[in-house]
């Protein structure tokens, strides 16, 4: 019985609660750096998170344009299909690398076919989500780092 209870106490101490990214984002223009893309001048993400569950609202402006954007997905490692900018399609999968999520897409605009990597993470006691971004697609690669307030 001792042993079964060891292997109980192990076991919750090894899967710690995910972090919980729920919240409304304000980027935080001064800490981000967007590399050869231009900065938005304004961009909000709702976040609505119940583990495996992520739901994604984004509202952006810029020199382009207003956009407005919904996506979901799960964190469990299964495929996940969005619509992007332009309506184009893009293929997602979610997993935790301890606690810091890691979202893969793969989409395209138009004919250019594109990969992402993201990497989010919390700090400042919940307060700052931070993407680390890798982007690569017809014009090369790049990095950036998107960082977000919560309101």
């Amino acid at each position: 019985m001792r042993l079964v209870t060891l292997a109980l106490i192990a076991a919750s101490v090894s899967f710690a609660a995910a972090p919980d990214f729920t919240g409304t984002w304000k980027l935080n223009p001064a800490k981000s750096d967007f590399g050869p893309f231009p900065a938005p001048s304004s961009m909000t993400q709702k976040v609505s998170h119940a583990e495996p569950k992520l739901a994604v609202e984004v509202k952006m402006a810029g020199d382009q344009g207003e956009f407005e954007f919904k996506q979901s997905y799960t964190t469990d490692g299964k495929e996940c299909v969005n619509q992007g900018f332009g309506g184009s399609e893009s293929k997602s999968v979610l997993k935790w690398d301890s606690d810091t999520l890691v979202i893969d897409t793969k989409g395209a605009f138009g004919d250019n076919a594109y990969t992402m990597k993201d990497k989010w993470s919390l700090s400042e006691g919940g307060k700052v989500l931070t993407i680390l971004r890798h982007f690569s697609g017809g014009m090369g690669d790049t990095d950036q780092r998107i960082v977000f307030d919560k309101q």
